[in-house]
């Protein structure tokens, strides 16, 4: 008090005093003079004690009863003015601290009077104040008179004095324990600690107490004694007393000096036998009040609750649990009982609020409900306290939904349920607050049509009370609807974040001392020395597992209660903030039941989130069928107590952010999702991401709710496994706000982000989430079977992102992960299927270039187990999955292939492994994956592998899918026998150390190698390897397979043969090349003769193609040219192999029934490839071999021309490459020439080939239909033209036999018909004369063959003849076209193109040329010796007479008048040769042939066409003139050599030509015989020449000349006669042109008569036949008058020549004489 002591204050106070001194003095000089004395004696005592002492202030306070005796005097006279300065003054003293006990004593006195007296009571109790703070002198009896003073003004009926004198007790009663805790500091370093007080029940046992702590004591039990209703024992003096202001104090004392009652036995004592008592018999009205039941059935009415006094004990109470809980647990318990029970529904409402106010206040202080955990619910037999509080809260929150609060008048508000605004008693504070001129609404909880606002009551974490607080109220107030349901929401969340934080706290202290001691401990070795370490470790986990309990009961305690509430109200918020907080409250709490490891708790809150997260109902299904469901029963059993899991309701009022289709079996139209389920999806999400560590089993909880929310807003995994917003694929497909799409994006990213922090998981856990995951996706697969619906993918992308987030410790999960997901690649419904591939294939991947420690190159085991599922893969059957493993090699080996190193069988093997039956797209991308592997990756596999290539790469060729892969596959395999013939040295060298390996292998173990093709060395054993899988191909059911195969097989042999050791050549030819045509000569004789429709698509297959019979002809065809063109080309390398013949023979076979397949393009390849094998010259020496093989020097040329038929179409040569002639051969031996016999050999079994060959296919069929194979044109003509060669080397053998063989082959091949549609391609038009290829081979053979023999030696002469009748009997075909057995021909104008007939050629120009081959030949040969022997030349004639009578009936105009020219040709030559022999006789029976033919031709039968016209008619008759005038000069003129019957039929001939017809019927054939003028002139002239001629040898000639004229003029006159006659009747009408045509006829007749004669020497003709010519002329003239203009002419040119017979008659003359 350095204020007050100061000099300065000292001087003040004592002027002070004294003028307050005087002052009194002068108000009391008239009425109170004792006071005046008192008062001026006061001051000069005050002076003295100033003057004498130096310590003033010290000797004030000893003298203080006499300076404070005016004051009080003053007050006694109970004048207001002087009793409001004396208290003045009184009051200046104490503030000095100079009033001593004594007098203290005396003003308290004093004051008593004066209240007595009701005189300034403000003042008095101002003064109390001062006296009883400024100091301690009051004690005892004058404090509690003091006390007493100021309670007695607490219930005057003035109401300020009434409230100060409140105030003021407040005060002192603090001011009392405020000294004993002063005094208690004081005495706290000097005494001991008291003697411990035996708790008995003497109330007076205070004698250990010191002076302020006793008045504290006596005040203290004095305040319980009256709220009990009882007389205080110090308190003397107090007349009246409320139990409300001594509750206040009791309160305040309590909750302001806890330590005084926690330090002194006594105060203990107290609080226990005092103040809990009286706090219960206080409680009981609350404890019996039933709200309701007015009527009660006990006899004494119920004394109702009274608001003032139960709510001040709810403080006390608080403040005793609070404060002394320790003291008092028993009483604690039973308080706390009651708090619960005032929670009851029955009870008021405003005991309710003020109940859960008071449990609010506990709330907040996790310690303490710690202590009620460990105090009661741990102990048995024991309230489980701390369980019946949360379980409380939750019931009561329940009530307040269930029954409304009947004061409230919302309840009938809210009938109608809607959302348009909050109730109407509602408060006006929290009123509706209009946003930007929407309304929106309050925050509230909302279920089942009970609306309850949520008012903001506190400030989170800390508890303060509205209700408890209103110690002004005497009547209980009305409470806001929804306040106590906010109160209690708070409670609630206060005690979760309490709890959790206290234990996490301690459990993480616990943790980090944990772990420094047990590292300690375990990082020294634990010898004696370090004992005492251990036994601290031993104690901490002592204390640890003490802890735990307590955590773990508080938790077991709680958790139903809480969840039950919390739940609730999370279905009934419609509040945003509101719904965080009790999600905060499930997660913290979820999360601590995770790290205690408490399961059941656990799940069960998580359930409760995953619940909030789905729409209502829909969550029972999904988390009632999951493992974790505990909470199916959805009511939990507490102590009896049943606490009702309310089911959400249905009718939420949120706002629907999304519809989507639920993800179930059954589709189930759309369910909606609200904001509150993204809001707690959100949570969920948090929960996985904070705490995965600890979910443990509830992944799958978590795991399986996110996943139907992901499925219900129709996020679709993406790459990687993050899931985007898709849509849904069907349904009334999802339908997202937009507020919820902006949140889309986010949720998928916290859904990314929750699996990539999988990577902090430690093994056990991660294990946990692995097999959460693959129980949901096995879920999913179950769900998904049998139907085709989108599937959930949800697990099967996180199961993705887990993997590729772990992949540094890929190992530990590698085989759970990709077991389950190839159970998924097998699911039938194919997105299931396609996810799971993509998962397993991304996994794969990523494993592959995940840079591992230590690396993969170094880590094979791990390399293997990587791939291993790639192979897995492999038996699984759908195409997708495995179209996804092969996509994966491919980028595998895009990424990888060059370290793949031990891998690559596997890898190859998934390519293998793709099996026919599945389809294009995956046979295409295992196919770009082998194409991968051979372009780029040869040289980096171990050479073992090239084998597995190579079977890869037949086994794709096999492959009948897709056609173009097969080929490509094809020509892989000729890019890697490319590879194996660059690299060869390297592979070798590798196989053959590889070889000696596995041999050495193979010994130990005593078996025999076993490895294809054995004996070759294994580089050549790769090569036959490669020709097998080659040949395998070659006979595919495809024929462009087999051609490309054929074709690659033939190259490579051909190209890289010479690499392979002379010895595997044997094999080569045997197993590869004969095996091969084995097979194909099989195929192709049994293939199917069904038209084939189509190809498949739009593909049209040529006709030459449309039958597998067709197709297989191809192949055998380039089958054969293979081996024939490698027999060819190799056969320096095949001649030395000893059975060279054998080989030979073999080859030839296969040709020869090739050839006489019936197969048009099979036959005549195999005739190329016959004409191939021919061509072969006797090996040539390395150094002169020439690049291709030379060709036979054959004078015609006999390579075929491009063959009309479809067949080889590209030419097959392929010469050998540089690096082959370069290497050829360096073995020590050169090779062996063979001997020209062995050569002879295989010739002449060539020769018998062609001839088997040559009659087997010309050999008409016996019996005729529709499918009687004709061999082709083509083929016969190769045929044909292979013999010239094959003569060249067989010519000196060759004998008459076999001659005969080579004619009848001649001479069916040309006689073999063309089938109609081929016609058009082979036959020229029927106009053009032009051979066949066939008939020019033909020809060509027969001219090889004449040549020979006219080279040749004599004794071939003799095959002349033989040659005239080959070629004569192909004359013949002019007009006889040869039969072909009994198949019927159609004479080609008549063939329909389309449909199929055999079409006979025109053998026309064939028999022309033939017989212009034979007018040469007989030219050359005519005096032959066989020839003249033969009677070739009557052959000839013979022949000619066929197409010479046919005449126009010939099928060719052209042949007969090429036979007539060939008949003068050969007659020119052939005559005088006759002459010459004709004393042998061996031409005589050629004459009368002669005769007959000149018969035949010159008076055909045959009719000329009607449209031959003028010019042409007069050609044809020159040619019959032409033929009289050989006669005239080769027959006649030598007659004489001639038999003379002959030369009677000759003249004969000639008259009946100059006659024109002896009879005299009209046939349109006579009248176009007489149109022959010139011949006619002809023959009359010949025979004019020849009968008048004077060297008639016979009479007989001259005679028949004689008879003939006759005939003519005899006839000429008749017709003549007829003409006039009909001319005559017929009047104008004209005659028939016969007729007309005779007349004119017989005209020109007589006129080339009269001609005639007159050019013949008159002595040669007749007397009569002039007088017979006269004769005619008056019947000529006769005809003058005829009317037809033609016949005049004609008369007037048979006139003019009479005029000769006009002249004067000469003197007779006899007949012949002149």
């Amino acid at each position: 008090m350095s204020g007050t002591n100061s000099p300065e204050a000292v001087k003040k106070l004592l002027e002070n005093m004294q003028s307050d001194l005087r002052a009194l003095s002068l108000e009391c000089k008239k009425k109170f003079p004792p006071v005046k004395e008192a008062a001026e004696s006061g001051i000069i005592k005050v002076k003295t004690i100033a003057a004498r002492n130096t310590e003033i202030l010290a000797a004030l306070k000893e003298n203080s009863s006499e300076v404070v005796q005016p004051f009080l005097m003053g007050c006694g006279t109970k004048e207001p003015k002087i009793t409001q300065l004396c208290l003045a003054a009184i009051q200046r003293l104490m503030s000095h601290e100079v009033v001593s006990e004594t007098a203290a004593g005396n003003i308290i006195n004093m004051l008593w009077q004066l209240m007595e007296n009701s005189l300034e009571e403000l003042k008095l109790l101002q003064t109390v104040l001062v006296l009883l703070t400024t100091n301690t002198v009051v004690h005892d009896e004058a404090l509690s008179k003091a006390i007493v003073l100021c309670f007695r003004l607490h219930f005057t009926k003035d109401n300020i004095t009434n409230n100060t004198a409140a105030a003021t007790v407040r005060q002192v009663v603090t001011v009392v324990f405020e000294r004993m805790v002063a005094e208690d500091e004081r005495h706290r370093d000097i005494t001991d600690q008291p003697v411990l007080v035996q708790g008995n029940s003497n109330r007076r046992s205070v004698s250990t107490l010191k002076p302020c702590a006793k008045d504290a004591y006596m005040l203290f039990q004095d305040l319980c004694q009256l709220v009990n209703a009882d007389a205080p024992y110090w308190l003397v003096g107090m007349t009246e007393m409320t139990r409300t202001f001594g509750l206040e104090l009791l309160e305040s004392v309590l909750n302001d000096f806890p330590q005084v009652f926690l330090q002194h036995q006594e105060f203990s004592f107290l609080l226990k036998e005092r103040v809990c008592p009286l706090v219960i018999k206080l409680f009981s009205p609350n404890i019996k009040f039933r709200q309701g039941s007015s009527t009660s059935s006990s006899p004494a009415p119920v004394e109702k609750p009274y608001f003032p006094i139960c709510m001040r004990l709810l403080r006390v109470v608080s403040v005793l649990i609070k404060q002394f809980y320790s003291l008092l647990v028993t009483e604690c318990e039973i308080f706390l009982s009651l708090l619960v029970k005032f929670l009851d529904a029955d009870k008021p409402q405003w005991l309710r609020a003020v109940a859960v106010e008071s449990i609010h206040r506990l709330c907040v202080q996790p310690q303490l409900l710690r202590s009620f955990c460990q105090s009661y619910d741990m102990k048995q037999h024991s309230t489980k306290v701390f369980r019946d509080i949360v379980n409380a809260l939750g019931s009561f929150i329940q009530s307040l939904f269930l029954v409304p609060p009947t004061g409230s008048p919302a309840a009938t508000n809210q009938a109608g349920n809607n959302n348009s605004g909050g109730p109407v008693s509602a408060p006006a504070n929290s009123g509706m607050l209009g946003i930007g001129g929407g309304v929106t609404l309050l925050p509230a909880f909302e279920y089942r049509g009970t609306w309850i606002p949520i008012l903001t009551v506190t400030v989170q974490g800390s508890a303060k009370a509205t209700y408890l607080e209103m110690l002004d109220k005497v009547e209980p107030p009305t409470i806001p609807e929804g306040y106590a349901m906010s109160v209690a929401f708070h409670c609630l969340l206060d005690l979760v974040r309490g709890i959790t934080s206290m234990i996490e706290g301690e459990l993480g202290e616990a943790e980090t001392e944990c772990q420094t001691t047990t590292t300690e401990a375990v990082s020294s070795p634990t010898q004696s020395s370090e004992q005492q370490e251990l036994q601290s470790t031993s104690d901490q986990m002592d204390k640890e597992i003490v802890s735990r309990a307590v955590w773990e009961e508080m938790v077991n305690a709680c958790w139903c209660g809480l969840l039950a509430a919390l739940s609730l109200l999370l279905d009934a918020s419609t509040d945003e903030a509101a719904t965080e907080n009790i999600l905060k409250a499930e997660l913290t709490m979820a999360a601590l039941c995770g790290r205690l490891g408490l399961v059941t708790s656990r799940d069960a809150f998580i359930t409760a989130i995953c619940k909030g997260s789905l729409p209502p109902h829909y969550a029972l299904t999904v988390l009632n069928t999951t493992t974790a469901a505990t909470l199916s029963n959805k009511s939990y059993s507490i102590q009896g107590q049943s606490v009702m899991m309310i089911s959400p309701s249905s009718e939420s009022h949120q706002q629907v952010v999304a519809v989507g289709q639920p993800l179930a079996v059954q589709p189930q139209g759309t369910v909606m999702l609200t904001s509150k389920n993204i809001q707690c999806m959100r949570t969920l999400l948090n929960l996985a991401h904070c705490h995965g560590a600890v979910l443990g089993t509830s992944w799958q909880l978590v795991l399986a709710t996110l996943q139907h929310l992901v499925w219900i807003l129709g996020l679709k995994p993406s790459s990687g496994g993050a899931l985007k917003p898709g849509r849904a694929v069907e349904g009334p497909s999802t339908v997202l706000t937009t507020a919820v799409m902006t949140d889309l994006p986010v949720i998928s990213n916290i859904l990314s982000r929750l699996f990539e922090s999988s990577q902090y998981l430690d093994d056990v856990s991660l294990h946990h989430l692995i097999n959460a995951l693959c129980s949901l996706s096995l879920e999913a697969m179950d769900m998904a079977y049998g139907n085709n619906k989108e599937p959930s993918l949800f697990a099967v992308a996180k199961l993705l992102e887990t993997g590729l987030v772990n992949m540094h410790r890929i190992e530990i999960l590698w085989r759970p992960l990709t077991g389950h997901l190839l159970e998924v690649c097998q699911h039938p419904n194919s997105r299931m299927r396609e996810w799971g591939a993509e998962a397993l294939t991304s996994l794969i991947k990523a494993g592959l270039t995940f840079n591992h420690d230590p690396p993969l190159s170094q880590n094979q085991r791990l390399q293997l187990l990587l791939l291993n599922p790639l192979k897995e893969m492999s038996n699984i059957n759908h195409p997708d999955i495995r179209l996804k493993q092969l996509e994966c090699v491919l980028q595998i080996l895009q990424s990888q292939g060059d370290s793949l190193g031990p891998g690559w069988p596997l890898v190859l093997g998934v390519m293998g492994a793709i099996r026919n039956d599945q389809g294009e797209s995956l046979i295409r991308t295992a196919f770009q994956c082998l194409q991968l592997v051979v372009t780029d990756f040869l040289p980096t596999m171990p050479c073992t592998c090239l084998q597995i290539v190579v079977d890869v790469a037949g086994s794709f060729g096999l492959h009948n899918q897709e056609l173009n892969i097969s080929l490509t596959s094809i020509g892989l395999l000729w890019n890697i026998s490319d590879y194996f013939f660059q690299r060869g040295e390297t592979i070798e060298k590798e196989l053959d150390k590889e070889e000696a390996a596995q041999q050495k292998q193979a010994e130990e173990k005593g078996v025999a190698l076993n490895r294809p093709f054995h004996p070759a060395p294994p580089f050549d054993c790769l090569w036959l390897c490669l020709y097998a899988k080659l040949g395998e191909l070659c006979v595919d059911p495809r024929p462009a397979v087999r051609k490309s195969a054929g074709q690659t097989l033939f190259s490579t042999v051909a190209a890289h043969g010479t690499l392979l050791q002379h010895s595997t050549w044997h094999t080569v030819v045997w197993k590869v090349l004969f095996h091969l045509l084995d097979r194909v000569r099989e195929s192709s004789t049994t293939a199917d003769k069904e038209k084939i429709e189509s190809g498949g698509g739009n593909i049209l297959i040529h006709h030459s193609r449309d039958t597998a019979e067709k197709q297989w002809a191809e192949t055998w065809v380039l089958t054969l040219a293979g081996v024939a063109r490698i027999f060819n080309t190799r056969r320096y390398l095949l001649q030395p192999l000893g059975d060279f013949s054998r080989a030979w023979d073999v080859l030839l076979d296969h040709i020869q029934s090739a050839a006489l397949s019936k197969n048009n393009e099979v036959s005549l390849a195999a005739l190329k490839s016959f004409q191939e094998i021919l061509q072969i010259v006797s090996p040539v020496r390395d150094s002169d071999k020439p690049e291709t093989p030379p060709a036979v020097n054959v004078p015609v040329p006999v390579l075929l021309g491009p063959i009309s038929g479809p067949s080889l179409n590209r030419p097959f040569v392929r010469t050998d490459s540089i690096g082959e002639r370069l290497g050829r051969y360096s073995s020590s031996e050169p090779p062996v020439i063979t001997d020209e016999l062995e050569d002879l050999n295989l010739w002449w079994a060539a020769w018998n080939t062609w001839c088997r060959i040559g009659s087997e296919s010309t050999r008409p069929p016996v019996s005729v239909d529709k499918l009687t194979f004709i061999p082709s044109q083509p083929f016969l003509t190769a045929l044909i033209q292979i013999f010239p060669a094959l003569y060249q080397h067989i010519k000196t053998g060759f004998s008459m036999d076999d001659l005969q063989k080579l004619g009848v082959i001649l001479h069916s091949a040309v006689s073999v018909p063309i089938s109609s549609d081929a016609s058009p391609f082979i036959l020229p038009s029927y106009t053009e004369a032009v051979l066949t290829s066939l008939q020019e081979a033909v020809l060509t053979a027969l001219d090889v063959l004449q040549k020979a023999i006219c080279v040749g030696p004599e004794n071939m002469q003799i095959m002349y003849p033989a040659i005239f009748d080959q070629l004569l009997a192909f004359v013949e075909f002019s007009c006889k076209p040869p039969q072909y057995g009994h198949l019927e021909t159609k004479h080609i104008a008549n063939a329909k193109y389309n449909q199929a007939e055999w079409v006979a050629l025109n053998y026309v120009p064939f028999a022309e040329r033939s017989l212009d081959v034979v007018v040469d030949l007989y030219q050359k040969t005519a005096c032959h010796k066989a020839v003249v022997n033969e009677k070739v030349l009557q052959n000839i004639i013979k022949t000619l007479r066929v197409p010479l009578s046919l005449k126009y009936s010939c099928p060719s105009e052209s042949t007969w008048k090429l036979a007539v020219s060939s008949l003068l040709k050969v007659l020119s030559i052939g005559l005088p040769v006759a002459r010459q022999h004709a004393s042998s006789g061996k031409f005589d029976s050629m004459w009368p042939e002669l005769a007959n033919t000149f018969e035949d031709f010159l008076f055909t039968k045959s009719i000329p066409p009607d449209n031959l016209s003028i010019q042409e008619f007069q050609r044809n008759e020159s040619i019959d003139v032409e033929v009289v005038q050989l006669i005239s000069t080769e027959i006649l003129p030598y007659a004489n050599f001639i038999p003379k019957e002959f030369v009677g039929q000759i003249m004969t001939m000639l008259n009946k030509g100059s006659i024109h017809s002896q009879s005299s019927s009209f046939t349109e054939a006579e009248i176009d015989i007489r149109l022959r003028e010139e011949f006619s002139k002809m023959c009359f002239e010949t025979l004019l020449q020849f009968s008048f001629s004077n060297k008639v040898t016979t009479p007989q000639e001259g005679y028949i000349s004689r008879m003939a004229l006759s005939v003519l003029l005899k006839r000429s006159q008749d017709v003549l006669h007829r003409y006039i006659e009909d001319e005559r009747l017929s009047g104008k009408c004209p005659l028939p042109r016969q007729q007309v045509t005779e007349i004119i006829f017989v005209l020109k007749a007589v006129s080339t008569l009269i001609d005639s004669l007159k050019k013949t020497k008159p002595e040669n003709v007749d007397g009569n036949t002039w007088a017979q010519v006269i004769a005619l002329y008056p019947t000529l003239v006769e005809c003058i008058t005829c009317s037809s203009s033609e016949v005049c002419s004609a008369l007037k040119e048979a006139l003019v020549p009479f005029k000769d017979f006009m002249q004067p008659p000469t003197s007779k003359v006899q007949n012949g004489e002149s």
